[in-house]
């Protein structure tokens, strides 16, 4: 496998940070959950429509019958999220969302093992178990067990569920393809799914404000185009356990801007929370051979 041009996990951050501003223009939107993902997704597979005819078309001729299956799988699992964690940001807050939604390592650490036998280091569960640590520490000052709260925080353990299928799926069918083939045909995937779901459920496709339509614009072209297309990419030299410690990011940069943007108040165990997560990437991240080589290795 050819070495990336630049290193992975730098186009991992960027992509936490778009994905942090997905539930916040979720909930700037007025249109129900489905019309807001299928608009998403409708805008995203739109915008790429003009280079994947250019530059790639000849590439899905290539796929073969698992690819197919793989990718139809993963983008019904990516629509479904969508439709689960945008209901979910109706009925519980900001912070309980996103850091539910985002808990993936269960799921994934789960997955990696049994779908593609990926061994799990001691420093993997150990980096895991505190990121998640402190993302329940999040969510802790607004989490209810009762009510429309508990109902909101269930839906959004549904949606990282979901997800975390999509990726496992994803990991595998992006090491034969490239990453515009495989996030336009996962994303039309998606689209059709949404439009029957918005169909059946006799949601309104139309009209809305003009607020509305700019909120769309922006689902799909920061938190899909730039965010996820960006993890797409990163699947081909990183694990889905990778992406999945890194997304533990969301929850922290999604609780500050909804204090600004909604008024959510940030309180002590948010905070701490935050902090804890941080702690558990970093472990996570850092390659403790290469520092213990700059800096205790004996000069020549």
């Amino acid at each position: 496998m050819e070495k990336p041009a630049i290193h992975p996990y730098i186009p991992i951050i960027i992509g936490v940070i778009s994905v942090a501003l997905s539930a916040i223009f979720v909930k700037l939107a007025t249109a129900d959950p489905g019309v807001i993902a299928f608009y998403r997704m409708l805008f995203s597979v739109l915008l790429m429509l003009p280079i994947f005819l250019i530059k790639y078309r000849g590439e899905i001729f290539t796929l073969g019958k698992k690819d197919w299956i793989f990718s139809t799988i993963a983008g019904i699992f990516l629509a479904f999220h969508f439709i689960l964690w945008f209901e979910s940001l109706n009925y519980t807050s900001v912070a309980s969302s996103t850091v539910l939604v985002t808990l993936q390592p269960i799921f994934a650490f789960v997955g990696t093992y049994f779908f593609f036998k990926e061994k799990i280091s001691f420093k993997t569960l150990l980096s895991g178990v505190i990121a998640i640590a402190g993302s329940v520490i999040i969510s802790w000052g607004d989490f209810q067990l009762s009510g429309s709260a508990f109902y909101g925080d269930m839906l959004a353990l549904a949606g990282c569920a979901l997800i975390t299928i999509y990726l496992l799926f994803g990991q595998d069918v992006r090491k034969r393809i490239s990453l515009i083939t495989y996030t336009f045909v996962v994303y039309s995937i998606s689209t059709v799914t949404l439009f029957f779901y918005v169909l059946i459920k006799g949601e309104s496709f139309g009209p809305y404000s003009g607020s509305d339509w700019f909120w769309f614009l922006m689902l799909a072209l920061i938190p899909n185009l730039l965010g996820h297309t960006l993890f797409n990419w990163a699947l081909k030299w990183v694990s889905t356990n990778v992406i999945s410690i890194a997304i533990l990011f969301e929850p922290v940069g999604a609780a500050v801007m909804a204090y600004y943007v909604f008024n959510e108040t940030l309180i002590a165990p948010q905070i701490i929370g935050g902090i804890i997560v941080i702690a558990g990437i970093v472990l996570f991240v850092v390659d403790e051979r290469k520092i213990k080589e700059k800096f205790f290795s004996k000069k020549a």
